[in-house]
């Protein structure tokens, strides 16, 4: 059954803060293989202009994939998850995220569309500190296969 299209541009509550840690940066720099200095030295990221060090530019998805998870699990969306599969990521950047950061994000369903059966859910992520200010914008788009025919 296809999702209900009158869901687009319906916003969710913002999430709790998350404070972004120097070692969550570091893990997560390690984990993708990113090696920039100014993701886990202090000194490097000061030499670029950074107050503390920055993490990559996809760090971000492990705050958004959460908050995009209130949105995949209202009963009333009626999105099944066991169906959906990730189709493409984009991040739109005001500034690096930072150590010390304490980012909150608010999710907002931008689009909902049938193709080929199968339904196409883009969901913004728009990613705030704590002074209420934009850093980042994360769009995901997730795919839900179409039920196989019986």
């Amino acid at each position: 059954m296809a999702l209900d299209q009158s869901f687009a541009g319906r916003t969710y509550p913002p999430t709790p803060a998350y404070e972004v840690g120097r070692e969550k940066i570091r893990e997560f720099a390690e984990a993708v293989g990113d090696t920039h200095p100014a993701y886990v030295d202090r000194e490097a990221a000061r030499a670029l202009g950074h107050a503390d060090v920055i993490a990559p530019p996809t760090f971000v998805f492990s705050i958004t994939y959460r908050a995009a998870g209130v949105v995949v699990q209202d009963p009333q969306l009626g999105l099944d998850y066991s169906r959906v599969v990730h189709g493409d990521q984009k991040f739109r950047y005001v500034r690096p995220v930072r150590a010390g950061d304490r980012l909150t994000v608010t999710s907002t369903i931008e689009s909902i569309k049938s193709l080929a059966g199968n339904d196409v859910l883009d969901i913004r992520g728009d990613v705030h500190d704590e002074a209420g200010e934009l850093v980042v914008t994360a769009v995901t788009k997730l795919v839900a296969r179409a039920a196989e025919e019986a």
